[in-house]
């Protein structure tokens, strides 16, 4: 923006950050973010200008997305699932993820058919919609949709119903609740705005300084009487044209009455100028690193010291802080609209973003003999745990599960000797009103089974931990829906089902230590009943009144030692053999 002074003196000066105005225009139906809804394209422009700010923008959607939407139950309401996943594309998630986080705002477009059926939840560019006056209760009733907000006449808005408002199409628009406003929300990173600008304007300056051949401020006097207010102007233009780049103007043009003396040019150098600029380049990365709540700029490549291992635990622990301030508070604001979609249908889902880990396959980032055995495995071509998954039972619906819980910490041999005295007592139970009729075992008896006056008790074991699985052994146990016998999880050789994860790439105790070393499964304890002869009704209270505590009251038990219950990343040495 160029100015005047009396002493007809002209200066170049970069124009002040102003925030967007919301405000109501009698002669318009909808509202506008700022004018002509330009406010979203300026946070396009500070997203494509300043380096820092597409960066983070960039790294946190990847990290929110994470590898998309999935359901806890999916398993358990397979029809549900996948009406969830025909309904929302991978696409649809991915770019209103990225509109809630560059724009503050973002908005699902709902496609009903001819029996007002949903059929489709699609994505909307946010910037393309201005929100209808509210009505008397303060209700959002329609959103205006226009490919330029700046020629209305050519694109003229047009009116879709809000989400619960009906109509073939609907707009779910979504934010953040900000104070003060009522039809929009502000960006998180608003007061990091300022520094993103400033990076611009930084990068415009030295590209300039470049194309100037590093040329200092010049000052042009023109000492031969001063023109009018046009011929000024002109000249102004014409030593611009001639002297400054495309950008950042540095020449200042003066006009002095003194006829006796020629034009002079003058420069000012700038003292310390490498440091000077360097100084704002990283406050301004500094400052919109805070604005986006970065807990460590290594989370981006930035190096903060030159210790690898520091940086290891730095990374490890910032992506914790990071993940549970920034990325799940967003997750959880685009599944919170996901899950009121699907309540209209009917459908109740356990949705979550599967989660990316910027660190290893098990998040050790340390340059150990381990880590590298892992990822050499993690690459082997092979068929991951399907030697144990072809021992697994899947058990029928004569079979009552009474009780899923970690194991006991006690030793194996005791469990051993209570189930052998067992047998041979044949104690008596009073188990036999809440049982049902049992048609045959899938597989042969286990140590850990015993049958006491009728009453079949089994114990078998479900792999359970973490949802998010890297390693391919982990992903196929969690992916299978069959439990197993603890004789079928010892006597099966680790490195026929999980090969190189063992202490010098030998065997290891599946059942112990599960996946390896960091880990973060464990095996479930689950306890099962059923009676010969005798069926009961599973909707019954009573039946689910029948608890391991009263198995135990008639003689069963089942222990195990401690490290059954433990996921490998809680031993001592994260599960890897002592050294």
């Amino acid at each position: 923006m160029e100015t005047k002074t009396g002493t007809n003196i002209h200066f170049v000066q970069l124009e002040a950050y102003s925030a967007p105005k919301i405000t109501e225009t009698v002669s318009k139906d909808w509202v506008l973010y700022g004018e002509h809804n330009s406010y979203y394209q300026e946070l396009i422009d500070r997203y494509n200008g300043s380096t820092t700010n597409n960066a983070v923008i960039n790294n946190i959607i990847k990290l929110a997305y994470g590898k998309g939407v999935k359901a806890k139950d999916a398993r358990l309401k397979p029809n549900d699932y996948a009406r969830f996943i025909s309904l929302v594309s991978k696409d649809t998630l991915k770019r209103v993820i990225t509109d809630a986080k560059m724009l503050g705002n973002y908005a699902f477009q709902l496609l009903y058919d001819s029996k007002d059926e949903l059929v489709k939840v699609e994505h909307v560019p946010v910037q393309l919609l201005a929100a209808e006056k509210c009505n008397k209760k303060g209700e959002i009733e329609a959103y205006y949709y226009s490919d330029n907000w700046k020629d209305t006449k050519k694109f003229v808005p047009k009116r879709i119903n809000a989400y619960g408002f009906g109509g073939k199409i609907q707009i779910l628009f979504g934010g953040n609740y900000t104070v003060g406003q009522k039809y929009y929300s502000n960006i998180d990173y608003l007061g990091a705005i300022p520094y993103c600008k400033l990076e611009e304007e930084v990068a415009n300056y030295l590209i300039n300084e470049v194309q100037n051949s590093f040329a200092p401020t010049t000052i042009v006097n023109f000492n031969n009487g001063v023109p009018d207010e046009e011929k000024q102007t002109l000249i102004v233009n014409k030593v611009e044209g001639k002297l400054t780049g495309a950008k950042g103007k540095k020449v200042v043009v003066a006009f002095n009455l003194d006829e006796t003396k020629k034009t002079t040019v003058d420069s000012i150098p700038l003292d310390n100028a490498p440091e000077h600029y360097k100084y704002i380049s990283e406050e301004a990365t500094a400052k919109i690193m805070m604005g986006h709540n970065v807990t460590s700029p290594l989370l981006f490549g930035i190096s903060t010291n030159t210790g690898f291992s520091a940086n290891a635990d730095e990374l490890r622990n910032s992506h914790i802080l990071f993940n549970n301030m920034v990325i799940k508070p967003l997750q959880e604001m685009i599944i919170d609209s996901l899950e009121k979609i699907l309540a209209d249908l009917g459908i109740t889902l356990n949705l979550y973003f599967e989660e990316l880990q910027p660190l290893d396959s098990e998040g050790d980032l340390t340059n150990t003999k381990q880590s590298q055995m892992q990822m050499s495995a993690e690459e082997t071509p092979y068929e991951f745990a399907d030697a144990l998954i072809e021992k697994g039972e899947q058990l029928g619906s004569k079979w009552m599960l009474i009780d899923e819980t970690e194991v006991d910490l006690e030793i194996e041999p005791v469990l051993d000797a209570e189930i052998e005295l067992l047998n041979h007592k044949k104690q008596p139970s009073k188990l036999s009103k809440f049982a049902r009729a049992i048609i045959g075992r899938p597989n042969a008896k286990s140590e850990q089974d015993a049958t006491i006056d009728g009453a079949k008790f089994i114990t078998r074991y479900k792999y359970t931990g973490s949802q998010s699985p890297e390693r391919q052994f982990c992903q196929r146990m969690m992916s299978s829906d069959r439990v197993y016998r603890k004789e079928d999880i010892v006597n099966t050789d680790s490195k026929s089902v999980n090969d190189g994860f063992g202490h010098n790439g030998q065997s290891y105790d599946l059942f112990l230590y599960k996946g390896g070393p960091r880990c973060r499964h464990k095996w479930m304890r689950q306890t099962y009943v059923s009676f010969e002869g005798v069926d009961i009704d599973v909707s019954n209270p009573n039946a689910t009144q029948i608890s391991t505590a009263k198995a135990e009251k008639a003689g069963y038990r089942v222990r195990n030692p401690r490290e059954v219950s433990m996921i490998p990343n809680d031993m001592p040495n994260n599960g890897f053999y002592p050294i």
